[in-house]
C-alpha cells in the first residue's frame, strides 16, 4: 500500500469523523482498520474503513461475511433490531477478477438482522464519492493526484486529533466534579435511621411525626421544615437500604457530571418537590430520599435533553428502562407514594435547568426553567394551603388526633374528628376515637351517643361495648352497664379487664340488694 492509499484512508475518517460526527470506536494496531459509530444514523449506523490490496473477489466475499457476523454481534450487544454497516475498501486497484455482482446489494448475515453494504475506493473513485454524498446529502472533498507521506500523516494526525478531542470533552461531561455530598447524605440517612430506632422505631408513627415526617395536618399548622425533613427520614430498614443504595450509585453519577453545588441544589429542590407533590396528592404520613432520589433521574434526563446523541449512546436506554420499572411498581403496588417520586422526577429536572451544566451557561433557558419552577410551586402551596379538606384522609385524621390525645389536648382531637365527621363518611372506628376523647372532656352523653352509632355499625366492636358499661355505671345505669360490659366480654373472653368489670357490677347490685 502506498501513500495514496494512505492519505484517501484517513480523508475518509477525517470526513465522517469530524464532518459527519462519528465517533471511533475500534482501530487496529495496524491501523489499516477502523470502526466508526453513529447510532442516530439510519442508513449507516456503523462504518468500517478498511486499507487493503484487493486481489481476489473470493477473499473479499469471506471478508465481507466476516463483517457481517461482527456486526450481528454489534447488533445484539446494542439490543438493535436492525444493523446497517457501510462497508468501505480503500485500495491501490480493484479485485482482478469479477466483483460487482457481490457488492451489488448489502449482504446479509446469516440468521441475522445487520447488513453490510460495501464500497470500493481505489485509485478512480468518482463513483464511490457520489455513493458517500449519496447516504449522507453532504459532498465529500477528495484531492486528486498524488500525495505524499507527509500528506498522509498530516491528515492521519488532523483525524485522530479530532478523534481523541471529542472523546476527552464527552469523557469531561461525566467526570467535572468528585461525588461529596452524597456520601454526606447517606451518612446522614443511616444516622438519622439509628436515632429513630434507639427514639422509638423508624416505624412508629409518633416517632415519624416527632422527628420530621411528612404529615399534613402540621405542615398546615405551619410546619414547613417538614417538606425537607422526610429527605433523611426512611421508614423500616429495608426502605433505607434501598434509597441508601440507589442515592449511592445515582447520587455519585449526577454529582460527578453537575458538580457539587449543583448537586446539593437538585437533591434538596427534588426532595421539596417530592414532598410538596406527597402533600398535595397524598394525605398519608411518609417519608425517605425517594423524591430525592429520583430527582437524581430528572438530572440524567436533563442531561439527555441538552445531549440526547451522548446519552442515548451511554446511559440512555438503561435509565428509562430503570425509571419505567420504578414508576409502574409505583403504579401497582400499594403503600408507595407515587406522588412523592413524580414530584421529585420533575423537580430534579426542573431543578437541572435552573443551575444549567458547570462552565455552560444559557441564561434564557435557565430564567425560563426559574420562572416555571417558582410558579408551579406557588401554584401548589396556595392549593394545598387553601383546600385543606382534600389533603386529609381517614387514617390521617385519626393520627393526628391520637397524638393530640397522648399529649392530653383532648379538645383539639375532639374537633378535629368532629369535623372530619362532619365532613366525610367516617368508618366506627373514628366515632370510637372521637367518644374518647368526649369520654376525657366528660361529655358522656355525646359519648353515648357516638357509642351507639359504633355498635349499630359494628357489633363486634368489644372496646365500644366497654366504654359504654363505664358510662352507664358513672349513671348509675347497671343493667345497661351490665349488660355491655357482658357483650364486651363475650365478644373478647381473654380481656382480664372486661371480666373485672363484670365482677365490679355485680357487687354492686349484690350491695344494692342488701
Amino acid at each position: 500500500m502506498g501513500f495514496q492509499e494512505d492519505y484517501i484512508f484517513w480523508a475518509l475518517a477525517h470526513y465522517f469523523i469530524s464532518d459527519q460526527e462519528y465517533r471511533m470506536i475500534q482501530l487496529s494496531k495496524s491501523q489499516d482498520e477502523l470502526w466508526l459509530e453513529k447510532l442516530e444514523h439510519k442508513e449507516a449506523k456503523v462504518i468500517r474503513l478498511l486499507k487493503y490490496n484487493l486481489d481476489w473477489s473470493n477473499w473479499m466475499q469471506r471478508d465481507i461475511e466476516n463483517t457481517a457476523q461482527k456486526a450481528e454481534s454489534i447488533r445484539r450487544q446494542l439490543g438493535r433490531k436492525e444493523l446497517p454497516i457501510l462497508n468501505i475498501y480503500v485500495t491501490a486497484y480493484p479485485p482482478v477478477d469479477d466483483y460487482e455482482f457481490r457488492i451489488s446489494a448489502p449482504f446479509m448475515a446469516e440468521k441475522g438482522k445487520a447488513s453490510v453494504q460495501t464500497l470500493i475506493f481505489d485509485s478512480s473513485h468518482p463513483e464511490s464519492i457520489n455513493r458517500i454524498e449519496a447516504i449522507f446529502h453532504d459532498p465529500l472533498s477528495m484531492p486528486v493526484g498524488e500525495f505524499t507521506e507527509t500528506d498522509a500523516d498530516e491528515v492521519k494526525h488532523a483525524t485522530l486529533s479530532k478523534a481523541v478531542s471529542k472523546a476527552k470533552k464527552e469523557k469531561a461531561l461525566f467526570n467535572f466534579g468528585k461525588p461529596f455530598f452524597t456520601y454526606i447524605f447517606v451518612f446522614i440517612q443511616i444516622a438519622v435511621f439509628m436515632l429513630l430506632e434507639w427514639k422509638g422505631g423508624s416505624t412508629d408513627t409518633s416517632t415519624l411525626i416527632k422527628y420530621g415526617a411528612k404529615f399534613n395536618p402540621l405542615i398546615l399548622e405551619g410546619e414547613w421544615w417538614r417538606f425537607f425533613t422526610p429527605i433523611v427520614l426512611h421508614i423500616g430498614l429495608l426502605h433505607l437500604l434501598m434509597n441508601t443504595l440507589a442515592l449511592y450509585y445515582l447520587g455519585s453519577a449526577v454529582e460527578r457530571v453537575y458538580g457539587n453545588l449543583r448537586f446539593l441544589f437538585i437533591y434538596i429542590l427534588a426532595g421539596f418537590g417530592g414532598t410538596l407533590a406527597s402533600f398535595i396528592f397524598s394525605p398519608t404520613l411518609s417519608a425517605g430520599a425517594s423524591g430525592a432520589i429520583f430527582g437524581c433521574f430528572g438530572a440524567l434526563l436533563y442531561f439527555g435533553l441538552i445531549y440526547p446523541k451522548l446519552f442515548f449512546r451511554t446511559m440512555g436506554f438503561n435509565i428509562l428502562v430503570v425509571l419505567g420499572i420504578n414508576l409502574a411498581f409505583g403504579f401497582t403496588i400499594p403503600g408507595i407514594d407515587n406522588a412523592g417520586h413524580i414530584g421529585g422526577l420533575i423537580g430534579g429536572f426542573l431543578a437541572t435547568g435552573i443551575v444549567h451544566f458547570p462552565k455552560k451557561k444559557k441564561p434564557w433557558l435557565q430564567f425560563l426553567f426559574l420562572a416555571v419552577t417558582a410558579s408551579l410551586v406557588a401554584g401548589l402551596l396556595k392549593y394545598g394551603f387553601n383546600e385543606p379538606g382534600n389533603l386529609m384522609n381517614e387514617q390521617t385524621a385519626m393520627v393526628m388526633a391520637q397524638e393530640y390525645i397522648k399529649t392530653e389536648e383532648y379538645d383539639k382531637a375532639r374537633s378535629l374528628l368532629a369535623d372530619f365527621i362532619n365532613e366525610e363518611e367516617a368508618s366506627p372506628e373514628v366515632y370510637f376515637l372521637l367518644s374518647y376523647a368526649e369520654i376525657k372532656e366528660g361529655d358522656l352523653q355525646k359519648a353515648k351517643e357516638h357509642l351507639d352509632h359504633v355498635i349499630n355499625e359494628k357489633a363486634a366492636f368489644h372496646e365500644a361495648h366497654y366504654n359504654l358499661a363505664l358510662i352507664y355505671l358513672e349513671e348509675e345505669n347497671t343493667e345497661k352497664a351490665q349488660q355491655h360490659a357482658q357483650k364486651a366480654a363475650e365478644l373478647n373472653p381473654g380481656q382480664e379487664e372486661y371480666q373485672q368489670l363484670l365482677e365490679q357490677i355485680a357487687d354492686l347490685e349484690t350491695s344494692g340488694q342488701q
